[in-house]
Order: C-alpha cells, then sequence, then structure tokens
C-alpha cells in the first residue's frame, strides 16, 4: 500500500513539475460568417486550446500555479471551404505579489491572420518547418507572451524567447501570408518583434522589469515606493518615445496598461505626478482621457 501511494505522489509530483507554460481560454465569434453549421469552429476552438495548453514551449520547469494566464480570442470575418479570414485579439496578464490582481503584460489586436484549416487535421507545431499559418500565428505569440512575462520577473530573460518568435518569423516569411515581413506594414507581427529584440528599443526590457517586479510587486510591502518605481519605469519608456515617437511596441505596451496606470495613481498615497502626466500625454497622447481622469 505504501508503495502504491508512493508511486501515486511521484506521478503527481512529476505532473506538478512538468506542467506546461500557459492557462490559455480561446474563443472563436463566428456570426460574422452567416454560417449555420458553427461545428467547425467549435471543433478549431477545442483543438487550438488543448494545443496551447497542452504543448511544452520551454525547457523550464512550471509549477501548476506559475502559468500563464492568457486569452485569445478569434473573430472570424470570412469562411470559405477551409479558407479562414481573422481578427486575433491576444491577451496576457500576470500576478502581483502580495494580492489578488493580475496585471495586464499583452494586448495585441492582430488583423493579419488569415489561414487554412480542415476540421480535425492535427496542429503541429515545428520551429524549423512553416507547415500552418495558424500554428505559426499562435506560436508567435505564445512567444512573445512567454518572453514578455519572463522579463518581469528578471530583466532581459525574455529574450532567448522573442529570439525563438523571431525564428517563427523568419520561417514563416516564405509564405504567402501577411504579417511576417517588412514590408507588411507598421502594425505586424513582423515590426513587433523587431522591436522587441532590437537595441533600439532596448530600455523596454528594464522598464518592463522595472514596472512590474520593482514597482507593482513592491506595493504589497510599500505602495509609495511601489508607485515611484512605476513612474521611474515610465520615464524609462519616454527614452523610446524620444527616439521614436508612436512607435508600436509602446502603442501596445499603453493599450494593455492604460486603465491601470490611471488606476494605479487616482488612489492610495500621493506622489508627484506632474511629471509622469506629461510624459504619458507625450508617450500615448491617445489614451488622454485615461491621463485626465488621473486625480490627486
Amino acid at each position: 500500500m505504501r508503495k502504491v501511494i508512493l508511486v501515486l505522489s511521484l506521478i503527481f509530483l512529476a505532473t506538478t513539475i512538468q506542467a506546461q507554460e500557459l492557462n490559455c481560454t480561446v474563443s472563436i465569434d463566428a456570426t460574422k460568417t452567416g454560417q449555420q453549421n458553427q461545428q467547425v469552429f467549435r471543433t478549431l476552438e477545442q483543438q487550438l486550446t488543448e494545443f496551447l495548453n497542452n504543448t511544452t514551449w520551454t525547457n523550464k520547469e512550471f509549477k501548476n500555479q506559475e502559468r500563464i494566464d492568457c486569452n485569445m480570442s478569434i473573430i472570424v470575418n470570412e469562411f470559405d471551404s477551409n479558407s479562414f479570414s481573422c481578427n486575433l485579439q491576444v491577451q496576457a496578464s500576470r500576478p502581483i505579489y502580495g494580492s489578488v490582481y493580475d496585471s495586464p503584460i499583452y494586448n495585441y489586436n492582430d488583423k493579419q491572420f488569415s489561414f487554412n484549416y480542415t476540421e480535425f487535421e492535427p496542429l503541429v507545431f515545428n520551429i524549423n518547418n512553416f507547415d500552418s499559418n495558424l500554428v505559426s500565428v499562435i506560436a508567435f505569440h505564445v512567444y512573445t507572451i512567454i518572453g514578455l512575462d519572463a522579463d518581469t520577473f528578471e530583466e532581459d530573460s525574455g529574450l532567448e524567447y522573442f529570439e525563438t518568435a523571431k525564428q517563427i518569423v523568419n520561417t514563416a516569411a516564405s509564405s504567402n501570408y501577411k504579417g511576417w515581413k517588412s514590408t507588411d506594414g507598421t502594425q505586424s507581427r513582423f515590426r513587433f518583434n523587431d522591436a522587441l529584440i532590437s537595441s533600439v528599443y532596448k530600455e523596454f526590457h528594464t522598464a518592463m522589469y522595472e514596472y512590474h517586479r520593482l514597482g507593482l510587486d513592491a506595493m504589497s510591502a510599500n505602495q509609495k515606493a511601489g508607485k515611484e518605481s512605476v513612474i521611474s519605469a515610465l520615464s524609462t519608456l519616454k527614452k523610446i518615445n524620444d527616439r521614436r515617437p508612436n512607435s508600436y511596441l509602446l502603442r501596445t505596451f499603453f493599450d494593455a496598461k492604460s486603465d491601470e496606470i490611471q488606476k494605479l495613481f487616482s488612489g492610495g498615497p500621493s506622489v508627484d505626478i506632474t511629471t509622469l502626466i506629461d510624459n504619458l500625454n507625450r508617450m500615448a497622447p491617445t489614451k488622454r482621457n485615461n491621463w485626465s481622469k488621473i486625480r490627486f
């Protein structure tokens, strides 16, 4: 009996240690297609959920409670036979130490998402081959999420995952699908990944660490010091904006963070926000409505 208990305990421990990296929900809305039979979309939704959550994406050990919360919402704009034209909204968050709050780290609206899919076809990711634009796009966002999450816990620790995403970009660039090439516009997967690994935007990774680890995570012990670290992180981002005004990288950052920043500086211990407001208006002028609501 003791041997049985020991074996079961070891199995449970192995499962806990080798848990996959993501805790991802997937939703597919195909109402725009006018299709009466929605079964193919439900099947795809289930397959993507299993693919995302059951694939081992890295060689790191993740405990169950360390899995990264994220969601992918797919809006199918056009569908014909096995051809899909979609928008993909990807969001991810990470928990804040000493609280029940999850802080958004990624909010990306991928408008260049088209693919072929036949119901029940296996979803298999191979870093060295381009077999499916569906799989490549999803894998690109997975490694971007993992990289951004890593950046928030240890400075510059996301680079290896951004490099993996870059390899996906390079492999997929041989296809005719949009989003993978430098010529595919200023709001593409290519542009976003290029910024993440470029020295031009090197301060972004420092700011992600300072904002989350030194800022939000520290607020359970000292709210004022934590808020001042967030202000410092945003000042670091301004260095990027001074060189590259209105960059896609910073626009995506503030798409994820504008509501959080507004709420963070609209309560709790008072800090000097004069320079902060000026920096926010310069870096994210489209979020002025949020910044105008910051009150002390």
